[in-house]
């Protein structure tokens, strides 16, 4: 079963060049799965009944052993994957058949992206103190996640390299590499390109001195690495707490307050799906909800016969 889940991964990276990231994510669902597996005598692909994968999926909601009880959503991704899993073993003709055939994952009810409001988002950039290294690390963090819809692993993959041409010439866009490797170019707006500017003058090389060493990558933390994603999150958490934002602020919400603030002031979804880099419009759809909403909300606050 293992050397079963290596060839999948193996397919997921090579043949359908997923990042690191997703396939990581597939192997924490997917080992999970085997040990559940393991743990009820079945070893064998050939084993494991429709049954089966219906029990697995009820655990999942309900909690067994050791695990507490999983949101929809992220039981609806675990049954995907082992659904991926097996319609791989059939296709490499390593199992007789696929008893998650026939197996749907739970529906999941419609969520609406939270997104910052402008005024939000202005205290979030406005609050940072930009006389520090880190100060400016920060401002150019979040710059470029509002500035561009950027998802967090494709800005902290970004290396110097990568926008120094941008900033030597403002007609060029900002080559990102999303999902599956897929690249797109965005435009580097002046409050990015001046935030990236100022890091790259005066931050950066103040932390590569202090750590005594550096690496490739733009965002660097104290110790001259590049930035992880947790330490990214950490730095937005504390920024939007320090800018008194009490609602729960992470990269994706700087992404979903780019789209709906460009929709909001008339941009055209097709625009918006490709600065976003989703396959399909109907992805990006979603945003356009959000923004009828809002609408609705001035509406009923601002009309005199809105009520009643």
């Amino acid at each position: 079963m293992q050397r079963l889940l290596r060839g999948y991964l193996d397919h997921l990276m090579v043949e359908r060049g997923l990042s690191q990231n997703t396939v990581a994510a597939y192997r924490r669902d997917l080992n999970r799965y085997l040990e559940w597996l393991a743990a009820r005598d079945i070893d064998d692909i050939d084993q494991v009944t429709p049954a089966d994968i219906a029990a697995y999926q009820a655990d999942l909601a309900s909690g067994y052993d050791d695990h507490r009880p999983l949101a929809v959503a992220s039981v609806a991704r675990m049954v995907v994957a082992v659904r991926a899993l097996h319609t791989f073993a059939v296709a490499e003709s390593l199992a007789s058949g696929n008893p998650a055939v026939d197996i749907s994952p739970p529906r999941l009810g419609k969520r609406l992206p939270k997104a910052l409001s402008i005024d939000q988002v202005q205290r979030l950039l406005d609050g940072i103190d930009r006389s520090t290294p880190v100060g400016l690390r920060d401002a150019a963090l979040l710059e470029l996640l509002y500035g561009t819809g950027a998802r967090i692993s494709e800005v902290i993959d970004l290396d110097v390299d990568d926008v120094s041409r941008v900033l030597d010439d403002p007609e060029l866009g900002l080559r990102l590499v999303g999902k599956g490797n897929k690249e797109r170019m965005v435009p580097l707006g002046s409050y990015a390109r001046q935030a990236l500017d100022a890091w790259l003058v005066r931050g950066r090389p103040a932390i590569v001195e202090a750590a005594g060493r550096s690496a490739p990558a733009l965002l660097l933390n104290t110790r001259g690495q590049r930035l992880s994603r947790q330490s990214a999150w950490a730095v937005i958490r504390a920024r939007a707490a320090a800018a008194g934002i009490n609602t729960d602020v992470s990269p994706h919400s700087l992404r979903h307050s780019f789209a709906t603030h460009l929709l909001d002031g008339g941009a055209d979804i097709r625009v918006v799906q490709e600065l976003l880099g989703h396959a399909s419009v109907t992805t990006t759809q979603i945003y356009t909800e959000v923004t009828v909403e809002h609408l609705r909300e001035v509406y009923r606050s601002a009309h005199p016969r809105a009520l009643g």
